[in-house]
C-alpha cells in the first residue's frame, strides 16, 4: 500500500499502546478528519488517515515531553521508521510537537496540525450538547472557545490558526471537521447525552 502501514497496523499499533478510551477516541477522530481532507484534496488517503491515527500513539506510555530519547512523540516516530513507514509520516508526526522544532512544510504536516487540536475541542463540544455532534455548528463552536474553562486544555492559538496552516476561512475549516466527524459519529460514539439517557 502506498502508506506503507496499513489501517490494520496501524490501528493493532494504536490498540497495543493506547489502553485510554478517550485518546483512542482522539487519535481515530484525527484520522477521520485527515482521510477526509486527503479526499478532498486528492492526496494518499491511506497515508493521511494512518498518519492521524497514530499521532499520539506513544503519549500514553511516554507523556514526558522533555524526555530526550522516549518523550512523545519521539518514540512512535522511531517505531515507524523501524516499520519502513514513509519518511513524509514521521517527519509530519515530528512537525506537530512543536518543541522538535520541525517545520511544518508538507500537505500531510500541515493538515495534521490544523486536525489535532480542533478534533479534540469538536469532541468536547459534542460531548456536552444533548445531539451530539449532529447540528453543531462554526457559531457554536467559536462561542465555546471563548470560554477559557472550557475544554481548557485544547490550545486555543492552535485551533484558531489551523485554517491559515491550510489557507481555508476558520468556518469552514470548523464546518469541514464536523462533517468528517459527524460521519463517524457511531464508531467516536458522538451522539451526545441522548444517546445514553434511559429510555
Amino acid at each position: 500500500m502506498a502508506s506503507g502501514i496499513s489501517r490494520e497496523e496501524a490501528w493493532s499499533l494504536l490498540s497495543e499502546w493506547v489502553a485510554s478510551p478517550s485518546l483512542r477516541r482522539h487519535c481515530q477522530s484525527v484520522e477521520a478528519a485527515m482521510r477526509a481532507y486527503a479526499e478532498h484534496g486528492g492526496e494518499d488517503v491511506e497515508l493521511w488517515g494512518a498518519t492521524g491515527l497514530l499521532h499520539d500513539a506513544d503519549y500514553e506510555r511516554f507523556p514526558d515531553m522533555d524526555d530526550q530519547e522516549q518523550g512523545h512523540p519521539r518514540t512512535i516516530m522511531a517505531e515507524l521508521e523501524r516499520r519502513d513507514a514513509p519518511p513524509e509520516m514521521v517527519q509530519a508526526i515530528a512537525a506537530h510537537a512543536p518543541y522538535l522544532g520541525v517545520e511544518a512544510e508538507t500537505p500531510l504536516a500541515k493538515t495534521l496540525i490544523a486536525v489535532d487540536e480542533l478534533c479534540g475541542f469538536l469532541v468536547a463540544c459534542a460531548a456536552v450538547r444533548p445531539e451530539g455532534i449532529v447540528g453543531l455548528t462554526p457559531k457554536s463552536v467559536k462561542k465555546k472557545l471563548k470560554q477559557p474553562s472550557f475544554a481548557a486544555a485544547v490550545d486555543r492559538d492552535e485551533v484558531r490558526h489551523g485554517a491559515d496552516k491550510l489557507g481555508v476561512e476558520f468556518d469552514e475549516h470548523v464546518a469541514f471537521v464536523i462533517a468528517a466527524l459527524e460521519a463517524r459519529a457511531d464508531e467516536l460514539e458522538l451522539h451526545g447525552r441522548d444517546a445514553t439517557a434511559p429510555a
